[in-house]
């Protein structure tokens, strides 16, 4: 009896005992089988489920390893995805070898935990063709159907890239960049390691090279820590510079960083980004750089274009038939120079001047031409490319010798018409307001222009000259043309021009050295200059196919008249006047000989007319054989001319005299 009882209590012991062996045996076996187990079985339903996904063949060429542990290390060799069946590259990414550490436990609560994703030369292609498709859409999947949102979460925990390439190519942009990737040192503790990127290439036909240091891409989830980027990138001579923290989740379509460009151009951006500028000088501009949507801004921005300050707010929207500029632009000191390639002209190149060696190259080019008007012609295609609508005000204006000193323009461009209006100075105590239209829809260009000046002061015209006088001047000009360049437009173009000036003083060296009354001249020279009272002044030219011809030219004072004609021939840049001096005081020593004004635009030629002249000076030797005195005789002008019907001719387009003016 008791041996029975002692057996029955050993039993459960012996039970207990069992159990440990069988869970012992168990572990062992299991141990055993992940050990021998082959994990290459995986390889086969991992690729199928890949390839089913993505609708691309992916490929395990090396082997599955297992790295036993509570948390396991999984590795794999020679991972390949296939490319898009356009592509003339037969792969879109490889990765020579991926390891991945998992945390067991947290399967039990559907969460996949990766401590750490390890990428050794994983090679990336991303590529766009000629139609605009991308490698990176796929097409998989029955239509129609969405999937169900998973139970499970995946969260990676430090993302380690060795020796990577990321690779970019486009057909159409003329495009291939390749890029050296890897994982930098972590700045703190516990925190995830930067990506370091290095390359350059060619982008849009341009030279391209690239550095950059980005937050790890794992840290793109994070809606509550900055994301921060470094980025410097050069595009031929256009440099880009892009800092910032950016906060939530970063998507293409929406962004907002502290950006900052410069290049020898703004005309350069048509080549790197499709926005069409004209030539400019040297520039450097800083500001926001966003983006929400379809539509960039460039905020809060300031800098320098040449010798000109330059700020305000520009945006570009590209979800349009033809991308759209708009902007207000302010500037405080603005070098007319730096506008000259709105005219097809090049950049002011002088002393002190701000170009590019290109630019000075080119002026002087240019220079050699002997041509004063800007012959480069305008881009059709770069007209009709893009609409624009920018506003800008220039609070002072450096344009020695004009007298020009605050600006306002609107300019509008919509499908090749481009519109200036309105394009208004402030200029010698008064203003020039002018409406200009180029219609780029034509081929010629189709312009139309119409300038008006109101009350521009004398003595502010002539700034150089000590005391020049007092009086008023307007003018009205209207002119239309064809071409493709302002020199060519000018060339062609009918129309008039008219000047008025109204009653006033003038002073006297200008007409008495115009008249060469040396008696007269040499007062001034020795500081006896007088004022002359001016009754009226006035020009009237007809332009015709670019011969601007003189209808009517007068400048009456008290003591002289001026008359002139001829005509100024801008097809080829020459002058052909002729300027009548008729004296109404007698001076002692006098050759009032009418003058000549020939030569180019450029190279201007004043001389007396010869025939007169000569006939005065063989008088005056004849005389002096006589009596020396008595040569001062033939040089005695008695001023036969007559006072101008001022109030009649120099009757304004707005049926407003000189004297109302």
């Amino acid at each position: 009896m008791s041996i029975a009882s002692e057996s029955l209590r050993a039993r459960p012991e012996t039970a207990h005992l069992t159990r440990y062996a069988v869970a012992t045996l168990l572990v062992l076996g299991l141990a055993i089988f992940l050990v021998l187990f082959d994990w290459n079985w995986f390889k086969g339903p991992i690729e199928r489920r890949v390839s089913a996904a993505t609708g691309r063949e992916f490929r395990i060429e090396g082997d599955l390893k297992v790295k036993l542990g509570l948390t396991p290390t999984l590795s794999a060799e020679g991972l390949h995805f296939s490319n898009a069946p356009w592509s003339q590259h037969e792969e879109m990414a490889s990765i020579d070898r991926i390891d991945v550490s998992i945390a067991l436990l947290r399967l039990f609560r559907r969460e996949v935990e990766l401590p750490l994703l390890t990428l050794e030369r994983p090679l990336i292609l991303l590529e766009r063709n000629k139609e605009g498709a991308a490698n990176w859409e796929f097409d998989a999947g029955e239509p129609g159907k969405s999937a169900e949102p998973s139970r499970w979460s995946l969260h990676v925990g430090q993302l380690a890239v060795a020796k990577g390439e990321l690779r970019f190519h486009e057909q159409a942009l003329d495009t291939d960049l390749r890029l050296e990737v890897r994982s930098g040192e972590t700045a703190a503790e516990g925190g995830r390691a930067p990506l370091l990127a290095q390359g350059e290439g060619r982008y849009r036909k341009s030279e391209f090279q690239l550095k950059a240091k980005v937050d790890s891409p794992l840290d793109l989830r994070d809606q509550e820590n900055p994301y921060n980027i470094d980025l410097s990138a050069r595009a031929g001579g256009t440099a880009a510079h892009v800092t910032g923290a950016i906060r939530g989740p970063i998507q293409s379509e929406k962004f907002d960083v502290e950006f900052k460009l410069a290049g020898p151009t703004l005309a350069d951006l048509y080549r790197v980004v499709g926005i069409v500028l004209p030539e400019t000088p040297p520039y450097e501009l800083t500001g926001r750089l966003g983006r929400d949507g379809t539509e960039w801004h460039f905020r809060n921005f300031q800098g320098s274009i040449g010798d000109s300050d330059l700020g305000g707010n520009l945006s570009y929207d590209t979800g349009r038939e033809r991308p759209l500029l708009k902007g207000e632009l302010v500037s405080h000191l603005l070098d007319l120079d730096d506008l000259g390639g709105f005219l097809g002209a090049t950049p002011g190149t002088g002393g002190g001047e701000t170009a590019s060696p290109a630019q000075q190259a080119k002026a002087r080019k240019v220079d050699q031409t002997g041509r004063v008007l800007p012959h480069n012609e305008y881009n059709l295609e770069k007209l009709r490319a893009m609409d624009a609508d920018v506003k800008l005000r220039a609070d002072r204006i450096e344009a020695p010798p004009l007298p020009l000193e605050k600006m306002t323009v609107h300019l509008k461009l919509d499908n090749g018409l481009l519109t200036l209006d309105p394009l208004n100075f402030a200029a010698a105590g008064g203003s020039l307001e002018s409406r200009i239209r180029l219609d780029a829809r034509r081929d010629p260009i189709a312009t139309t222009m119409d300038v008006r000046a109101r009350e521009l002061e004398l003595q502010k015209l002539f700034p150089t000259v000590k005391a020049p006088g007092v009086g008023l001047i307007g003018a009205h000009v209207e002119l239309s043309g064809e071409g493709n360049s302002v020199a060519r437009m000018l060339a062609t173009s009918d129309g008039r021009v008219g000047v008025v000036m109204g009653q006033g003083r003038l002073s006297n060296l200008i007409l008495e050295l115009a008249g060469l009354d040396v008696a007269e001249a040499l007062k001034f020279l020795v500081g006896k200059d007088r004022m002359v009272t001016v009754r009226c002044a006035y020009a009237d030219l007809e332009a015709e196919d670019g011969i601007f011809n003189v209808r009517g030219f007068a400048f009456d004072t008290t003591d002289t008249v001026l008359l002139g004609e001829g005509n100024v021939d801008l097809r080829d840049e020459k002058l052909a006047l002729k300027l009548k001096p008729r004296p109404k005081d007698v001076s002692p020593v006098t050759l009032r000989s009418p003058l000549r004004i020939g030569g180019t635009l450029k190279d201007p030629s004043v001389l007396p007319e010869p025939a007169p002249l000569a006939l005065r000076a063989a008088a005056a030797i004849a005389l002096y054989a006589l009596a020396p005195p008595a040569a001062l005789l033939a040089l005695i002008e008695t001023g036969p001319g007559k006072d101008t019907d001022c109030a009649k001719a120099a009757e304004l387009p707005e049926g407003r005299t000189a004297e109302q003016r």
